[in-house]
């Protein structure tokens, strides 16, 4: 069954991107992110204009995170002020964002850097993502005592000014590393269209020192105002959310989160994350590999003599 999209001006197959909406909002459950990294990438390749799936992808990663962070508040492991922090920081970096990317749209290269941002993008998180599961499952294989992390890394986060106390996390850090991370996620949601949890994530994780339990609620709070703004930011200056794609991907990522979320507590993280950078690599040579083929089908634009 196709389906038109008035907004993005292309035909698709409807029950395909139910499933697309659906796959992406079971990572957001699993692992708290927002998913954009990749359903706009897959949006891209099965012909949605990429400024259309940006645009409007960001719907659906509200919609998804919505679903999967009610879980999380019902376990109490949602940091609202860190997320107020984070969510701070994100509008102030959507906001420049947006700018950026109407930018590039009035310059008409909008289309092929998205693109290429995706591919270097895809490519460095999915290696650093499956490196570092493969050291995690040795390390689960490894009998005894496991060495602690040491904190010297964020001897800096520690040393700033304005410290304040996220109880639910445990930390007593200076507001401001919580500010300049939310700030770059915001702008990456804004231009790749993005919840930016593949990079909140290990920021809180690694940079910030926040424990693992609350990390995922906490993430997905940010994403689903920030991701709000972005989107509603888009609707108005650029006219490119197409409201048939968002309620399709919205209908699939929905289900999917409460799936995830409550497969996620089943499964072994390390194995998930492997599965997924996986998938992320592909996606990212996919990508790469079109912009670098030339197309079977070439097309030009002659002017009639007369």
């Amino acid at each position: 069954m196709h389906i038109y999209l008035p907004i993005a001006e292309v035909s698709v197959h409807g029950p395909l991107l139910l499933s697309i909406g659906l796959m992406v909002g079971f990572l957001s459950g699993v692992f708290g992110v927002g998913g954009g990294f990749l359903i706009t990438p897959l949006l891209f390749l099965i012909g949605i204009p990429p400024a259309v799936a940006v645009a409007t992808s960001a719907n659906q990663i509200v919609a998804s995170s919505f679903s999967a962070i009610l879980t999380h508040m019902r376990r109490r492991t949602v940091d609202f002020r860190m997320g107020t922090a984070l969510m701070i920081g994100g509008l102030a970096g959507s906001t420049v964002g947006i700018t950026i990317f109407e930018a590039l749209r009035a310059l008409g290269q909008v289309d092929l850097l998205v693109s290429l941002f995706y591919v270097v993008f895809l490519g460095l998180i999915g290696a650093l993502m499956f490196v570092e599961s493969l050291q995690a499952l040795r390390a689960s294989k490894v009998q005894g005592p496991k060495p602690k992390r040491k904190r010297s890394g964020r001897d800096w986060v520690h040393a700033m000014p304005w410290r304040i106390r996220f109880r639910t996390s445990g930390l007593y850090i200076s507001v401001f590393p919580p500010l300049i991370v939310g700030f770059f996620v915001g702008v990456l949601s804004a231009i790749m269209g993005v919840g930016g949890g593949f990079v909140i994530v290990p920021a809180m994780i690694y940079i910030l020192g926040m424990p693992t339990k609350v990390v995922v609620g906490t993430s997905l709070f940010q994403i689903i105002v920030v991701s709000g703004y972005t989107t509603m930011m888009h609707a108005i200056n650029s006219h490119t959310v197409d409201t048939v794609l968002a309620v399709l991907l919205i209908i699939g990522g929905v289900v999917g989160a409460q799936i995830g979320s409550r497969i996620g507590l089943l499964l072994k993280a390390e194995q998930l994350r492997i599965l997924l950078a996986m998938l992320v690599l592909a996606v990212g040579i996919k990508l790469g590999l079109d912009l670098a083929i030339e197309p079977s089908e070439l097309f030009s634009v002659e002017i009639a003599a007369g």
